[in-house]
């Protein structure tokens, strides 16, 4: 007699859904619910999330007051999508941004909004710094990520992705990014040699392109310094500097911008992630006006005027950016956060990478990285990994998170780097 067995809940997926997927394969659990900074399987199993999208989610998965102003715009029948067309979503979103960030740091942009992701808005600023500079080569740094679609993954350092290409990627040259090759190394001299030398084989570039952390790239941090002598060379040669802020903007590393308070006017930032403030997807290139040299629908994308995420991103900024308190919380997690890894580098001889709420500690190699993870995730905590080997175990905890949820996240954390690595305590005793 034969048993007709119940077929698996993920089959759907193995059968019809491309090898691509990737966060799948080291979380293979259907997911159905989501508050705060939890997340819930569809057996009702909690886990604390310390993925959010990537940085997606820095305000938590459903935070009340976004997801009520998005279901009281789309009861009352709001413009859903509106291709670049004037709508009061954009535009009281639009207002909220000058108001709130724009205005308070003394920022001139103009707002292109791009296709929905990240990628768009580095396709965007590339193509527009070649236009603006009539040149085509572009500086971006070693273990530096701007997207997978072929001119931002040309900028893009990451091995695996590029290889996904599958033909040549070309129009860029690749500098050494802030202690590349060690503390006693100025690499922005490097650059500076390199671009004032005619015969130094490096073209005279559109555009220098750069993360102030390095998020996919192992949490490598740029210095103020750096980043200002960066900017410098990028004025003294003729080219435009752009600060990738996709994922370490909206909050995650401090300022609502990464390189707030760092003396840095960069001519084009390009923004998505946790932009929309609620996962939709929203991106955007701001642009200092005298570079806002596009013709009409010269760079254009069908969902660029997804009016659902302009509603959440408006919302977003009232509730967490029209005063201090909410950076002042974070940087008190960060702090915490920071204590916490701190203790776990130095109880297995590590170190930890990052700045505000985006560290994350290096396992040594990406072996250690990925047991460590996938022991948290049998204990309720999902984390991932980055870096040239996968080696850093990296925490992007949403950053509305409370602090005891936090807490509990890095005691599973410190358990999970035990159970893997060993303790020195152990061994002293």
């Amino acid at each position: 007699m034969t048993m007709n067995k119940t077929p698996s809940p993920l089959a759907t997926f193995e059968r019809v859904e491309s090898r691509v997927r990737s966060y799948s394969r080291s979380f293979p659990k259907m997911f159905d619910k989501a508050v705060g900074a939890t997340i819930y399987d569809t057996n009702g199993k909690a886990y604390t999330d310390f993925l959010a999208g990537c940085s997606t989610l820095n305000y938590g998965h459903n935070d009340p007051d976004l997801k009520a102003a998005l279901i009281e715009y789309v009861s009352a029948d709001g413009i859903a999508h509106g291709l670049d067309m004037f709508t009061d979503a954009k535009e009281h979103f639009l207002a909220n941004f000058e108001q709130h960030i724009l205005k308070p740091r003394g920022m001139d942009y103009h707002v292109q909004f791009t296709g929905p992701t990240g990628a768009n808005a580095v396709e965007a600023a590339l193509k527009l710094a070649r236009k603006v500079t009539g040149r085509t080569n572009v500086i971006s740094f070693t273990n530096g990520f701007h997207g997978v679609t072929l001119g931002a993954l040309a900028a893009t350092g990451n091995g695996k992705h590029r290889n996904g290409a599958a033909m040549p990627l070309s129009g860029v040259t690749r500098a050494a990014f802030d202690g590349y090759h060690g503390s006693d190394v100025n690499t922005a001299d490097l650059l500076e040699r390199q671009l004032s030398d005619p015969s130094s084989g490096v073209d005279a570039p559109a555009a220098i392109i750069v993360e102030t952390v390095q998020g996919e790239g192992g949490l490598n941090v740029a210095s103020a310094p750096w980043l200002r002598q960066i900017q410098a060379i990028a004025r003294k040669h003729g080219a435009l500097f752009i600060i990738d802020d996709i994922q370490a903007g909206c909050g995650r590393t401090g300022g609502f911008f990464s390189f707030d308070g760092m003396g840095l006017s960069p001519d084009l930032i390009t923004m998505a992630k946790s932009l929309s403030g609620m996962g939709l997807p929203l991106a955007v290139t701001l642009i200092k006006p005298e570079h806002d040299i596009w013709k009409p629908a010269e760079h254009n994308g069908t969902f660029r005027g997804n009016n659902h995420a302009f509603v959440t991103a408006a919302a977003a900024l009232e509730k967490f950016w029209a005063d201090d308190s909410f950076a002042e919380d974070v940087a008190e997690k960060a702090a915490y956060l920071a204590d916490r890894l701190g203790a776990i580098s130095e109880d297995h001889d590590l170190s930890v990478k990052g700045r505000g709420m985006m560290l994350g500690v290096d396992a040594g190699t990406g072996e250690h990285a990925s047991a460590i993870c996938k022991t948290c995730f049998t204990k309720g905590l999902i984390i991932e990994t980055s870096g040239s080997f996968d080696e850093i175990v990296k925490v992007l905890a949403p950053l509305t998170i409370s602090k005891e949820q936090l807490a509990a996240g890095l005691d599973t954390l410190e358990s999970a780097f035990d159970a893997v690595m060993g303790t020195r305590r152990a061994a002293a005793e």
